[in-house]
């Protein structure tokens, strides 16, 4: 039976190696080429009529115009007559053209007549969503009124999170090409070998009839799985166009409105609590939207799920926004923010340390992070100067600069996914790794290589990985930080799957058996004796004319211990927030965080720092601005809808938890959990640095001031 087992940290020559991402020269250089890249020929440019309305009915839609515009070669309808769009730049239909101009021109054609019907697209007073709110029912453990009239102490607040829109920088699309044997698809996905099927389903053809390619992707962040209407009616327009390539990718103010967007949340939260800050009971009452299908609530209260008495109520409010989409740790940082800035301000009535009374209530968290988080309390503590930095609420000296440090925690499962891998050792010794997956950007190419340099005792570079074509071995989509654990894990097995192979072809000529070879150093020996050894190419040229091709397979129910799930993270922040203006500055922020084994600790690392600058754009500016007389998106382009340059970061300290305890769990996913605490900790710095809660993020100059005459006035 072949030992698929991590090698020891100690022993381990690749795995654990500060490499650069292979593809980093050539997406600096700007040789990478992504797919809204690429010029096919004889292409055809895609552009979609979409909704001036947040509701309306299509009364008539006339089409005949625009099909005698020069240039355009197809036009297809999406929304019928009859039929209701329910937000703003809702696909209505889609026009190819030689040109770009040419399919804007046709768009421009298209006569509609609208009946505007009445829209919801505010959500932040719940009693002006009339009947938008849908109750999910009230969710009671414990005895929540017993633990309120006993408390020794309790807080309450009203906290809100705004709609967030996705912002990739390479939008949403693709291009496509219909053709008699079938559609070549060359998309922007984080799903290369599920995004056919889904394509196929939808054109009503067989799955094997599309051919997917990508090999780079500009951001997807949880919203690019599905070929979606764009992808669709790309396909359409080839076909109706003789099987001519058309482009389709979104514009900026399309991407903004209804390329996918994290719901918002908003809660109002109580606590009961002893004078030493043990937390007795949590009441809440949540809302969120996240367009038509509302908003689920979030996992409240974040990481204290014990809490012996709770009281939960939650609605969901149907708005006519753009639809949401996964982002990043689904639900995860709205949790984060709404329970860290509860309990913040619960230490704060106490007059406590909050890390105190963090760690006061892990007796709340799951068992199994309890020591983990302790650990990363102390580490962050230490790294942000907390016991020389952190002062009493509003204690920040005189002048109008204030200074202030915030904690926010954050969880995650990250077992790996489905994912198959193929190994081939040819006899001229090199090596080949093929997976259908993709590589995000995040270095998914470099650690595969670094896995199977690992299994066989080679250099990394000796390594070649293909990916981003589904003609490779099936792997899911990226997302739930997945991606790392299945196809780590399924290069581990192939590749070990191929080695064993190579073993039997060479054993017998090193006068031993199979099981008692190793390859290690650009050898293949008995273990333990490189005398009795021969070179990896030596090795690899018995096996004559044939090439070693072994498949290997993660299976989520048997991931035989090479990867597994639940991780704890910390963040603290450093702000300096001046209160004459209101303008929050970053100073620091601190980010600990566990993933079990990491196969590389540089990439890691720029996941966290990615992360981090996430959670400051969302903490500070991001946010989607609805008019609620229109229903317009009024920050629909990059100029408004805000995003961190360099100069707003700070600085960014990242440590990733790789002791023993953590490595030998396996490698766990890494990609949402450091974009959880992030918004929390910067928030709950403000209230430490001013004085007063700032209830809503983004924590924008005009919010801070409201906050503060609140406190003056009050």
């Amino acid at each position: 039976m072949p030992n698929y087992s991590w090698p020891p940290m100690t022993t381990r020559k690749a795995i654990g190696q500060r490499l650069t991402r292979h593809d980093g020269i050539e997406k600096a250089s700007g040789r990478a080429k992504y797919n809204s890249d690429l010029n096919k020929q004889d292409l055809l440019y895609g552009v979609l009529l979409t909704s001036p309305y947040a509701h309306a009915r299509i009364r008539s839609i006339d089409t005949s115009a625009a099909e005698r515009v020069p240039g355009v070669t197809a036009v297809t309808v999406i929304v019928k007559a009859g039929e209701e769009v329910n937000w703003q730049s809702q696909e209505i239909a889609a026009v190819a053209a030689t040109s770009e101009q040419a399919a804007r021109d046709g768009v421009r054609a298209i006569k509609i007549d609208f009946e505007v019907l009445p829209h919801v697209v505010r959500e932040e007073d719940l009693s002006k969503v009339g009947n938008r709110a849908t109750p999910a029912g009230e969710q009671v453990t414990g005895d929540p009124e017993k633990a309120f009239k006993e408390a020794e102490v309790s807080a309450e607040g009203q906290y809100g999170i705004p709609v967030l829109t996705h912002c990739c920088l390479e939008p949403h699309g693709q291009i496509v090409q219909w053709t008699p044997s079938g559609v070549n698809y060359w998309p922007s996905t984080q799903n290369v070998s599920g995004i056919g099927p889904d394509l196929a389903k939808n054109l009503e053809i067989p799955a094997t009839q599309v051919k997917v390619h990508q090999d780079h992707i500009g951001g997807g962040f949880g919203s690019k799985f599905a070929s979606d209407r764009w992808g669709l009616e790309a396909a359409r327009l080839s076909k109706a166009s003789g099987g001519r390539p058309v482009k389709l990718f979104l514009d900026r103010a399309t991407e903004l409105n209804i390329a996918g967007n994290r719901p918002s949340a908003f809660a109002k939260i109580k606590m009961a609590a002893k004078r030493d800050g043990t937390i007795t009971g949590w009441e809440s009452t949540s809302w969120a939207t996240g367009g038509m299908s509302g908003g689920g609530m979030p996992p409240l209260p974040y990481v204290f799920t014990n809490i012996p008495n709770k009281r939960l109520n939650h609605s969901a409010v149907k708005t006519n926004g753009g639809p949401l989409r996964a982002w990043r740790a689904p639900n995860h940082p709205q949790a984060s923010f709404l329970t860290c800035a509860a309990v913040e301000d619960l230490a704060a009535k106490l007059g406590m340390d909050p890390i105190e009374v963090f760690l006061k209530n892990l007796q709340w968290a799951p068992e199994a992070r309890r020591e983990s988080y302790a650990h990363q309390f102390k580490k962050a503590a230490e790294m942000a100067e907390w016991s020389k930095r952190w002062h009493r609420r509003g204690d920040s000296g005189s002048g109008n600069i204030k200074r202030g440090l915030g904690v926010g925690i954050c969880t995650w499962g990250g077992a790996g996914h489905l994912s198959n891998c193929r190994a081939t050792i040819h006899p001229d010794g090199s090596v080949q790794i093929e997976l259908g997956s993709q590589d995000l950007g995040t270095g998914t190419r470099t650690i595969i290589a670094q896995v199977a340099a690992e299994t066989y005792g080679l250099p990394v570079e000796a390594v070649k990985v293909s990916l981003g074509d589904n003609a490779f071995p099936a792997s899911n989509a990226s997302g739930g930080s997945t991606t790392v654990g299945g196809v780590c894990s399924s290069t581990r097995i192939a590749t070990v799957n191929a080695l064993e192979k190579l073993f039997e072809q060479v054993a017998t000529g090193l006068n031993t058996t199979p099981d008692k070879l190793e390859a290690v150093g650009g050898k293949i020996q008995v273990k333990g004796d490189a005398a009795k050894s021969l070179t990896w190419a030596a090795a690899c040229k018995k096996l004559g004319t044939q090439s070693i091709t072994e498949m290997g397979q993660n299976d989520p129910k048997n991931p035989k211990g090479l990867n597994t799930q639940g991780v704890a993270g910390v963040q603290i922040a450093d702000v300096s927030v001046d209160v004459e203006t209101g303008v929050v500055k970053m100073n620091r922020m601190v980010a600990v965080q566990d993933c079990g084994l990491v196969v590389n600790p540089r990439l890691a690392e720029s996941q966290v720092l990615g992360a981090c600058i996430m959670s400051i754009c969302g903490a500070l500016m991001e946010e989607r601005i609805m008019d609620a007389r229109t229903g317009r998106v009024l920050n629909p382009d990059m100029e408004f809808y805000k995003l961190a340059g360099a100069a707003d970061i700070g600085e960014i300290l990242v440590h990733m938890d790789i002791r023993e305890e953590n490595d030998k769990r396996g490698i766990i996913g890494l990609g949402e959990p450091p974009t959880v605490g992030g918004i929390a900790a910067i928030a709950n710095a403000v209230a430490n640095a001013i004085g007063v809660r700032v209830p809503m993020v983004p924590l924008t100059p005009d919010r801070v001031l409201m906050a503060l005459e609140e406190k003056r006035s009050a």
